[in-house]
């Protein structure tokens, strides 16, 4: 039980890190016009789920997972480019859903919430190392 507090900012940084990464590689494919299908690359985002821990049984904690990773069903944006080879019959080339601007927030979101979950981790790490200290005295 008393290490249950560091197992779920654990479970928030892993969560968090998976959003960050996510962000990272819509970024890296902003301007991917053909992806593994030949279709453009389509923006992912990762959906968390509250999971209760089975093993405490007097405290129910809930720690969080990425339940699954889905991709945005926007449209594609398109862009007028006749000397594109991957542009159609009417010189339209079909760009990514992917918004720079919207992926840089929900990058540094989940940074904040990535450094929040640190905090907690070491703010019980502390404690815990401070009840130790009492407890040999």
């Amino acid at each position: 039980m008393i290490f249950k507090g560091l197992e779920v900012s654990v479970s928030g940084m892993q969560a968090e890190r998976v959003r960050i990464d996510l962000s990272a590689s819509n970024l890296a494919n902003v301007n991917s016009t053909r992806a593994e299908d030949g279709q453009p690359y389509r923006r992912k985002v990762p959906v968390f789920e509250a999971v209760l821990d089975s093993q405490s049984k007097n405290t129910p904690i809930y720690k969080v997972r990425v339940k699954e990773i889905q991709t945005d069903p926007s449209p594609f944006k398109l862009k007028f480019d006749p000397n594109n080879p991957d542009a159609d019959q009417n010189g339209y080339v079909r760009l990514p859903n992917v918004d720079p601007i919207r992926e840089m927030v929900d990058m540094m979101s989940a940074m904040r919430s990535y450094e929040a979950n640190l905090t907690a981790f070491n703010t019980h790490k502390d404690m815990i190392l401070k009840s130790l200290e009492i407890i040999r005295v």
